[in-house]
């Protein structure tokens, strides 16, 4: 098997995209991320595309959504769809044909229009489906996850909040976020309420926006880059959509179950992460995957947070790009960003966001899928500055 880099990230501005077609904002990400590659590439030196979207706007219905926003017809072009985990597997899927020599370039590229669809979850919340209870929307899944995890460790509100005022500020200085504003922890917990106990700041925005990444293979790397970012390792799990009631109230066992297998491949552990771009559609998710990635023991998310750890300047930084909660979440595009902000992290160039800790290894993870055990899917990929 061969070692995969990155070569080459491309992102739009995220945010309410109305002017801009899902073609035109696929394009623009993607001639991104080639004017990104250090010693050039020309677009038919690709030879395979995985294309991650669900779709929401009814627009890009296979891989054929990939070839026709960027011109690489001829090639095998994929659609992947992996709820919003959808990103980064995309991003794992081509990285696995690079390494199994079914391609030496190939592209992904995650797109999304949250905001041009008239339907929603909480139109699909009032269906009678097996998996979704009547009225449960997603605000109200991880409202339940917030409201037992306080009871069973003593998480407050306010080291909740946290996770909005760190994430926030971040965006304040990242310049493709959706929200460029900060808050305060006051702010956060006097907000509109939109489920107990999470109010407006707790929650990510719905978010237009695309991101493309160029991954090669260690036998053409030096044709594009002197500066790669390699790919140390990869984790993909499921957990049942049916439980509800047990552990995944407290922690979603994906999650750990994919990290294990990431760090297991880079032959690492969890306190050797130096930056890390995590699922955070509402502030709660952020705190419990802490617990999940191993960054701290299980219960001690508030107290993570109240160290400063995952702070810009602390010793885990996470979410510099400010995260879901700031930047947006724009299902396909969202794990494809995360990979993005990693590899401008490992090399240095992320700019106002730059974590100060020289990292040397960066991780970035999604989940998703709903009912009460929302996060039953999970992806986990981890980055490294120098060659595995």
């Amino acid at each position: 098997m061969r070692d995969v880099a990155i070569a080459g990230a491309g992102i739009i501005d995220f945010g309410e995209l109305f002017e801009q077609s899902f073609d035109e904002m696929a394009e623009q990400a993607f001639m991104n991320a080639v004017e990104d590659v250090d010693h050039g590439i020309e677009p038919g030196e690709i030879d395979a595309a995985f294309f991650g979207t669900l779709d929401i706007a009814n627009d890009a219905s296979s891989g054929l959504g990939a070839s026709h926003s960027t011109g690489l017809f001829g090639i095998p072009s994929s659609r992947v769809e992996n709820a919003c985990a959808t990103g980064s597997t995309a991003f794992r899927q081509a990285t696995t044909a690079v390494r199994a020599g079914q391609a030496d370039v190939a592209l992904v590229l995650g797109a999304e229009k949250m905001r041009d669809s008239a339907e929603g979850l909480i139109e699909g919340a009032a269906l009678d489906q097996v998996w979704r209870g009547r009225g449960v929307t997603m605000p109200a899944f991880f409202g339940m996850r917030a409201t037992r995890h306080m009871h069973q460790y003593g998480t407050t509100r306010e080291q909740i909040a946290k996770v909005s005022v760190k994430n926030h500020e971040n965006g304040a200085k990242y310049p493709h976020a959706h929200y460029q504003f900060t808050c305060s922890v006051e702010d956060v917990v006097e907000g509109p309420q939109v489920t107990y106990p999470l109010n407006l700041y707790d929650c990510c925005p719905v978010t237009d926006g695309a991101a493309a990444t160029i991954v090669v293979s260690e036998d053409v790397v030096e044709e594009y880059t002197d500066d790669p970012v390699w790919v140390a390792g990869s984790g993909l799990s499921t957990d049942s959509l049916l439980r509800g009631d047990d552990e995944a109230l407290v922690g979603f066992p994906a999650s750990t179950q994919a990290a294990s297998q990431a760090y297991d491949e880079a032959g690492i552990t969890a306190e050797e992460i130096d930056v890390a771009e995590v699922h955070d559609c509402f502030t709660i998710t952020e705190l419990v995957t802490y617990e999940d990635l191993g960054f701290c023991e299980k219960g001690k998310g508030g107290e993570f947070i109240d160290s400063g750890a995952p702070e810009l300047d602390g010793e885990t930084p996470v979410n510099p790009s400010g995260g879901l909660l700031a930047k947006g979440h724009p299902i396909g595009a969202t794990g494809v960003a995360q990979i993005n902000e990693i590899y401008e992290q490992l090399r240095g160039e992320a700019g106002a966001v730059q974590v100060g800790n020289d990292p040397e290894y960066g991780l970035q993870h999604n989940a998703g899928i709903g009912r009460n055990a929302t996060g039953s899917i999970s992806c986990v990929n981890v980055l490294s500055a120098e060659r595995p």
